[in-house]
């Protein structure tokens, strides 16, 4: 896609730090992160989010993502990560191309993500759970 940081990344287009690959997938470090290791993964195909990415190609981001956790556990001792996405405009997605973060944590790291209780309550959740049917 046009104007895609991450396409160009994978055209190499521009520098990436790349940690790991597999057919469909890459995974590299944060070229802005919140601590040491953050890493992204990608499709090397675009998608733009959630709701468009194919499930073999999620399943394949999800069995890479697993890989980097295991080899900054082995290599560097990292034993807890955050894995987050943000799909659409109103999550905070910044480029709009799918992309898993890999965000090692440790004790007393000073990352905090703000989370506010929304007031829905368990007695909204039949009527939620209705509407999907």
């Amino acid at each position: 896609m046009q104007n895609c940081v991450f396409c160009a990344i994978v055209n190499k287009q521009i520098p990436a730090w790349i940690v790991k690959e597999s057919q469909h997938c890459l995974a590299f470090l944060d070229s802005h992160p919140v601590a040491e290791y953050h890493t992204l993964v990608i499709p090397k195909e675009h998608y733009e989010n959630i709701f468009d990415i194919p499930q073999e190609v999620l399943n394949e981001i999800m069995n890479l993502t697993r890989e980097v956790c295991r080899l900054y556990a082995e290599k560097v001792g990292i034993d807890s990560v955050q894995l987050f996405n943000n799909s659409g405009h109103n999550s905070a997605q910044s480029v709009f191309h799918f992309h898993l973060h890999i965000l090692p944590r440790r004790k007393d790291d000073q990352i905090r993500f703000e989370v506010h209780h929304n007031p829905c309550s368990p007695q909204d959740f039949a009527a939620m759970l209705e509407r999907l049917k």
